[in-house]
């Protein structure tokens, strides 16, 4: 049997990042979480399925935790969490291939959907 989905959730915010792990571990997902964008680099590999990362986050963004995640040529997808309405964020999003942007404060409904949708991408690309 397959073990279950392992989901990467960088947030600095604590009460953002824990909410997003109970709304994943409610929904049978597993977890790895970190409040840093660089440690996060550490994390991720071939046993994460997908990570949901903020976009604003110090020393190291959401952004430039994409572009260090395919720099080492790994194609992990990834859904982006944000506060900001800015429009350049999604033109942005869009050039990196991400999955999904949310915004805060992330629906319990729309987190799911947004990484079954995300996973479903992944699968029929592989």
């Amino acid at each position: 049997m397959s073990s279950k989905t392992r989901v990467l959730v960088v947030e600095d915010n604590d009460f953002v990042r824990m909410q997003i792990v109970k709304f994943l571990n409610d929904a049978e997902y597993e977890t790895v979480e970190t409040s840093d964008g660089r440690d996060a680099m550490d994390k991720v590999g071939d046993n994460i399925d997908v990570a949901i990362v903020d976009v604003r986050m110090e020393p190291a963004d959401g952004f430039e935790f994409i572009r260090s995640v395919r720099g080492r040529g790994m194609e992990t997808p990834v859904i982006l969490v944000t506060g900001d309405q800015n429009p350049d964020i999604l033109n942005e999003a869009a050039k990196w291939g991400v999955g999904a942007v949310l915004m805060k404060p992330v629906q319990k409904d729309r987190l799911i959907k947004a990484v079954s949708r995300t996973l479903g991408v992944k699968q029929r690309v592989s």
